[in-house]
């Protein structure tokens, strides 16, 4: 079963990072979660401060699963 490509928000303690993770269709973002060891993998990732001063840019990064503070679909923002 091939993955979906997911847009999301991740906010840690200093950052705010839009990326793409791979889920696997019919999968909840709170179960990949809950399988993640140390890190996740986000892909076409932008990371900024919180006051959305971008800071950098990067294809492939991984983020430390114990810094995520929040983490959310980006299309579930209202």
């Amino acid at each position: 079963m091939d993955a979906l490509k997911t847009e999301v928000i991740i906010l840690s303690k200093g950052f705010r990072i839009e990326g793409k993770i791979d889920l696997l269709p019919k999968s909840r973002l709170t179960d990949f979660m809950n399988k993640s060891k140390k890190c996740i993998v986000v892909t076409d990732a932008m990371v900024s401060s919180h006051s959305k001063k971008e800071i950098l840019k990067a294809e492939f990064m991984n983020v430390l699963v114990k810094n995520i503070e929040i983490i959310l679909p980006a299309d579930s923002i209202l």
